[in-house]
């Protein structure tokens, strides 16, 4: 990073949007200094720069919630940066996931959505039972049911899509993708797991792609 091209405010600050760099959910926006970008980037660990304070801190120096960095970018105007990291715990202060957990407003006609909240949904179907509840109905009848169910929708989607039906397809790969987050949950696989071995596959392809070329 050529640190003289980034551009710090008039109080030698810049604001830092830090993301999980496999859930791409956005943890925390913090401010950094000179310092504590040199710090984080000599280091490979958030640090930045408390405004209330007037000092660096870095994250997880009390509580362990350390942020390993894996990038740094900045926008078109060099004035903003977004910090994709692996983090090793809660990112927010209250023992959130992330510090942005308040729906202050939802668009007209829009239903917030995410596989994350998807698959905590299910979770808590897990841990918590509900009457009447599918997901716990197939929870309370174990893998076998699971798994049987697994298997009838990736029928399904086969059928589906040799069919050529878009929509049909869709309708089945939403069925399919519910279903696999079951599995998942009874297994204790996370969304963090696949996308961690999705990751890494990339990455092997990618050298695979190198090796190939030369």
């Amino acid at each position: 990073m050529d640190m003289d091209k980034i551009k710090f405010d008039e109080k030698g600050l810049i604001p830092a949007v830090v993301q999980d760099y496999y859930t791409k959910q956005v943890l925390t926006v913090a401010y950094m200094n000179r310092d504590s970008l040199e710090i984080t980037m000599d280091e490979g660990y958030t640090c930045f720069f408390s405004r209330s304070r007037q000092q660096l801190w870095r994250k997880g120096e009390s509580s362990g919630n350390r942020q390993k960095v894996v990038s740094i970018t900045s926008d078109c105007d060099r004035d903003a940066l977004v910090v994709e990291v692996i983090k090793s715990g809660p990112a927010c202060h209250t023992g959130a996931e992330s510090c942005f957990f308040n729906i202050e407003y939802v668009g007209k006609d829009e239903t917030p959505f995410s596989y994350e909240s998807l698959y905590q949904m299910i979770a808590g179907r897990k841990t918590e039972p509900k009457e009447g509840s599918y997901t716990t109905y197939l929870f309370s009848k174990g893998m076998d049911k699971i798994l049987k169910k697994v298997g009838e929708e990736s029928t399904e989607v086969i059928i589906a899509g040799a069919k050529n039906d878009k929509e049909e397809t869709i309708y089945e790969v939403a069925d399919l993708a519910y279903h696999l987050m079951v599995m998942m949950v009874e297994q204790g696989i996370t969304l963090k797991d696949i996308t961690s071995e999705l990751s890494k596959r990339h990455v092997i392809d990618h050298k695979i792609k190198q090796e190939r070329m030369k």
